[in-house]
């Protein structure tokens, strides 16, 4: 098992990049956000990787954060989800937004996605509404100072506490919006609470 891949970018495509390890070429899999942020051709990268094995393939899916290889971890789980539609919804949306989208049970936001129909989306949010939580509490304190990080987990404080998952969303949305970007998850999740009490 390959767990990440620590080199040089040497190209990249539509979906996928090619890292230089010691002189070996990976190819990797990736989401459109993930090609952004790993830099320029020719400079050191690390992506954190998924190893897909099939009957007759071995595949390499790459991620420039570990909550993004989670939530593809997660999503490929749902049925009728493979790889490509897993990359496509995590090229339309952030970690964050998508959390928020299946806690509240947005399956119109999720069907935003290339490749993802009505039917899809709605089996996706159904399924994962009880695991929304997981991955922003396994992200532990070093997310408390990414604002992505920060609201996926004032949702799961919010759903530990007994909160319903669109209740959960809506108020750290709103704690977000008077808060700014730069919130940290304390002050999140005490405004979440004042708001959610309402």
């Amino acid at each position: 098992m390959i767990a990440h891949l620590k080199g040089r970018l040497d190209a990249t495509g539509i979906d996928h990049a090619v890292i230089d390890v010691g002189g070996v070429g990976y190819l990797v899999g990736a989401s459109s956000r993930t090609l952004a942020a790993i830099g320029p051709v020719g400079e050191a990268c690390t992506l954190h990787t998924e190893m897909l094995v099939g009957e007759d393939f071995i595949r390499l899916v790459g991620f420039a954060r570990v909550d993004e290889r989670d939530w593809f971890r997660l999503l490929t789980g749902v049925q009728g989800v493979g790889a490509r539609v897993a990359l496509a919804i995590l090229s339309a949306f952030e970690p964050v937004d998508l959390s928020r989208a299946i806690a509240s049970q947005d399956k119109t936001m999720v069907a935003r996605a290339n490749g993802v129909g009505p039917k899809l989306a709605e089996r996706i949010v159904r399924e994962l509404k009880d695991k929304v939580g997981g991955i922003a509490a396994a992200l532990g304190p070093a997310a408390v100072n990414a604002p992505a990080g920060a609201g996926a987990d004032a949702v799961s404080a919010m759903l530990n506490l007994g909160f319903r998952p669109a209740e959960a969303a809506n108020a750290v949305a709103l704690a977000e919006e008077e808060l700014g970007a730069a919130a940290t998850l304390d002050a999140l999740v005490r405004l979440a609470l004042r708001k959610a009490s309402r």
